[in-house]
């Protein structure tokens, strides 16, 4: 028996190609979340045109910074994970490259046709259905590609990591199919096969869990590989992290009726979403905890490292945000806090504070080494992205809670003859401060994310093509 070493290359073109468009396109949708934010404070901003107005840029936003920015940030992290923890190619050859320029297709034609007005009216599956036909091609060529690298792996375990990110592709391919079934009408024009409150559970089933698998399963993937990495310590419990994978895919996909309370649906559905939202309180705080006790003999490196400083306080709004979402679920607290602000705070405490947190700091990990550089350009640059990225989420949810408090307390606020005490239009004024404090804290993010698009280009532009080169490769060890 004897020792042959064999070296092979990974694929860390497609990785680098996803993790530039992740930059680029957070800061598009960001800066058109800056600008509807600015809109609602200064409603001039619409312009006086249809394609500017706030009820078309608003899903142009929300696609761009879940399945631009979120979307090329999953891709980017899962291709680089699945390969080096399997020691293995991306499986497929050109089908790596067809699910990134096929990824960005997608992005180009909803930046295209939302402005437009062509929309299918579901939150957060807008687009027409020729859209999804391709959004469906690509996504199982995205399919096809990960689960391939992990059939052909050299090592004998699979990384927990690919568990969770094997369970977001599979789960949001089955969302995105049930919930688009539609009756194509004209090409840019088609119906929901569903009607009334069987389309709004199957709508909202969706709903929440693209939040649970494509904003959530996906980024806890991200989270148990990066961590480790980047705090030089294994995960705390490997035990704990399949009980919280198990779980946490048992149960997320039960909770969409917690957004359709006092609605059409039957009140036992309606219940059912609110008591699996309040158990999916568990394997959350499960995987938090998990996260940050990784960080046991290591604290003392946030005191210079602000990469990890990113990854962690990313796991503090994944547990805050998972502590507010199952008690939102509750019905006599939904009943306040329904159809206000707060919702808005709350899902941004995710987004911003949770999915883009671990995602930037996942990036200042990953792209040194794709371009075979030591670290980023510039350490300063990465603290003072981590400072405007952390004060512009509070501000940003701070004001959002007191905003959502106001307007539920000054909507069910009446007199004693049983008319409203307060109009719509006094509500709105009330809010007025609160949407001034969200602009600011939204660009506060915004120039964050400037900063690391300018660092990012910074240490790309120097990378050399045979230094890439050498990077990319790995050693297997066979015996013979």
């Amino acid at each position: 028996m004897s020792t042959a070493i064999s070296p092979t290359a990974y694929n860390y073109k497609v990785v680098r190609q996803f993790a530039i468009m992740t930059v680029i396109w957070g800061v598009v949708g960001m800066s058109l979340g800056v600008l509807i934010a600015s809109q609602l404070v200064w409603p001039e901003l619409n312009l006086g045109l249809p394609w500017t107005s706030f009820g078309r840029l608003r899903p142009l936003h929300t696609n761009a910074v879940i399945f631009a920015f979120g979307g090329c940030a999953l891709m980017a992290t899962s291709f680089y994970v699945v390969q080096r923890t399997c020691q293995a190619r991306l499986f497929g050859g050109p089908l790596a490259s067809f699910v990134f320029w096929g990824w960005q297709a997608v992005i180009v034609l909803a930046a295209i046709t939302l402005p437009l007005g062509f929309t299918s009216s579901k939150e957060y599956a807008e687009l027409e259905w020729p859209i999804d036909i391709l959004l469906t091609i690509v996504w199982v060529s995205y399919a096809v590609v990960f689960f391939g690298t992990v059939m052909k792996r050299q090592t004998k375990h699979i990384y927990v990591g690919n568990w969770f990110f094997g369970a977001f592709i599979l789960v949001t391919a089955m969302l995105h199919l049930v919930n688009n079934m539609e009756v194509p009408v004209t090409l840019t024009k088609s119906y929901s096969m569903y009607s009334g409150a069987t389309d709004a559970m199957i709508q909202w089933w969706y709903g929440h869990n693209a939040v649970g698998f494509f904003l959530t399963t996906g980024f806890l993937g991200m989270m148990y590989y990066f961590v480790p990495k980047q705090a030089g310590r294994p995960v705390y419990s490997y035990r704990l992290s399949i009980v919280h994978f198990w779980a946490l895919i048992t149960l997320y996909i039960w909770a969409g009726p917690h957004h359709l309370h006092y609605t059409a649906l039957p009140d036992w559905a309606q219940s059912l979403g609110m008591v699996m939202s309040l158990i999916l309180l568990a394997p959350s705080w499960g995987g938090m905890i998990n996260g940050m006790m990784t960080l046991s003999g290591a604290w003392h490196k946030l005191r210079h490292d602000p990469i990890l400083r990113f990854l962690v306080v990313s796991l503090a709004f994944y547990g805050m945000s998972t502590f507010e979402g199952p008690m939102m679920a509750i019905k006599t607290v939904n009943a306040l806090s329904h159809y206000t602000d707060w919702t808005i705070g709350h899902v941004h405490a995710g987004a911003l504070g949770w999915v883009a947190m671990v995602s930037i700091g996942s990036l200042y990990h990953l792209i040194p080494k794709v371009f075979a550089r030591e670290q980023m350009h510039s350490i300063g640059l990465i603290n003072a992205h981590f400072w405007l990225a952390t004060i512009g989420t509070v501000l940003y949810i701070a004001s959002m809670w007191v905003n959502g408090i106001a307007q539920g307390l000054m909507w069910r606020a009446v007199n004693e003859d049983g008319t409203l005490t307060y109009s719509f239009v006094e509500a709105l004024e009330a809010s007025h401060p609160g949407f001034i404090v969200r602009a600011i804290g939204g660009a506060f993010f915004l120039i964050g994310m400037l900063l690391m698009a300018y660092n990012t280009w910074r240490t790309v532009r120097v990378a050399k093509q045979a230094e890439i080169e050498a990077a990319e490769k790995f050693v297997v060890e066979g015996a013979h």
